[in-house]
């Protein structure tokens, strides 16, 4: 079993920035593939990104192109998400992925292992 802990959350307002974290732990392939993906109320879970192992590919969803960047840090076995020029539209419960398949895109059913999710509120 993996296990996945999301923190960094919290309120922000418009235009500022948080960094998320994702810290794996269990198995000793935890240094996965990861995605993030969000889910705000009354709306379908949306991918946000993913990265590869070894943190040389990422990819994101088109909402957050060009303001949010993922990274990793294979030693602490833990991923980040960089949300910068935030907006009110990216409130949501924010959550980190991983699956042994090494696949890190926006296929929600590819992933085996989830955190518990932590919330981000963006302020207008």
């Amino acid at each position: 079993q993996v296990q996945l802990v999301e923190s960094g959350g919290g309120l922000v307002q418009a235009g500022g920035s948080l960094r998320l974290s994702c810290a794996a732990s269990g198995r000793t392939f935890s240094n996965l593939a990861r995605g993030w993906f969000r889910q705000a109320p009354g709306k379908e879970r949306e991918y946000v990104g993913g990265i590869n192992w070894s943190g040389g590919s990422t990819a994101y969803g088109d909402s957050v192109k060009g303001r949010f960047t993922i990274s990793r840090d294979n030693d602490k076995k833990t991923v980040f998400l960089q949300m910068n020029s935030l907006k009110p539209e990216d409130t949501a419960v924010y959550y980190c992925a991983a699956d042994p398949s090494a696949y890190y895109g926006s296929d929600y059913r590819r992933y085996d292992y989830w955190g518990q999710g932590t919330q981000v509120t963006v302020s207008s």
